[in-house]
């Protein structure tokens, strides 16, 4: 059977790997809405820091012996405590300046932790052992879908809702919110914002790292990971909206999967066509789909 020329089969396939890209998109992206949205700095870093998630799970394999599960538990806590003390020592000094300057911070933080990654492991990829648990791979009649990569879509589902569930329908979200549009009314209901924003970039970050233990099965895991993804992410975001958490993880899903259609329809341009909707979108609606007009 076939649909526009092309065997439904091969079809499917593709939208099924193109909801894999984007469920990576949705998380890296998420982790950059719920940063800008909730601190206004634009995180350049986070493609540095979900390739030191995908690092430290290599690292802790084959240094220390632990493995898959334990890593994709502690690697995200190890990246949120080093963004902790980024926001702490760092970034809580720009928070009233041009958001050109948390930029250009974030910036000068990725070339650091991509140096000195680089400086010990060269550019070359290394090989991340996908855990037995979920290894082999089940029959979908029209394609042979890997275990591993339904677990990302799964897993990644589950964390974007949950994050979305906090962040937009309980008292916490409500109080981040209010925290960063009027921190002295926050503060004057006994609420420590300066913490709550440190938390906040910390729980950010540590969705990088997530992020990046989910993919290292999946991708080589080198320095330069971070980099070859983050661009794709940015514009994830612009098109969902900067700041919009449903817009982040709507848009990332969904750019993944025309993506995929991409591949099938006109493989040439695969690796443009995120960006072409991009400047569609800045064109008709500056804001991004979901993005609040101001």
């Amino acid at each position: 059977m076939e649909l526009f020329g092309v065997p439904l089969v091969a079809l499917l396939g593709q939208l099924l790997l193109g909801l894999v890209n984007g469920s990576f998109y949705a998380v890296l992206s998420l982790g950059l809405a719920v940063i800008f949205g909730l601190l206004n700095v634009i995180n350049f870093a986070h493609g540095a820091l979900f390739m030191l998630g995908a690092m430290l799970a290599w690292m802790g394999a084959n240094y220390l012996g632990l493995n898959y599960w334990v890593m994709l538990v502690l690697a995200p806590l190890v990246v949120g405590l080093l963004g902790i003390v980024i926001e702490k020592t760092m970034l809580r000094w720009l928070y009233r300046l041009d958001h050109l300057y948390g930029l250009l911070l974030t910036f000068g933080l990725t070339l650091l932790i991509e140096g000195i990654f680089r400086s010990i492991y060269g550019a070359s990829g290394q090989s991340y052992d996908t855990p037995d648990l979920l290894q082999g791979a089940t029959n979908l009649g029209f394609m042979i879908l890997p275990n591993y990569r339904a677990w990302v879509v799964v897993a990644s589902l589950a964390v974007c809702f949950a994050t979305w569930f906090v962040i937009e329908k309980t008292r916490l979200g409500a109080l981040l919110r209010a925290g960063t549009e009027n921190p002295r009314l926050v503060e004057s209901f006994g609420v420590n914002v300066p913490r709550m924003i440190t938390l906040t970039y910390g729980f950010g970050v540590a969705l990088a790292g997530l992020a990046g233990v989910l993919a290292a099965p999946v991708m080589q895991v080198s320095p330069l990971m971070g980099s070859h993804l983050i661009i794709v992410v940015f514009a994830v975001v612009v098109i969902g909206g900067m700041g919009s958490i449903l817009g982040a993880i709507v848009t990332g899903l969904a750019l993944g999967v025309i993506e995929g259609l991409t591949r099938v329809f006109y493989p040439q341009a695969s690796s443009t066509v995120v960006f072409v909707i991009m400047v569609l979108v800045l064109i008709l609606r500056p804001a991004g789909l979901f993005g609040k007009e101001k």
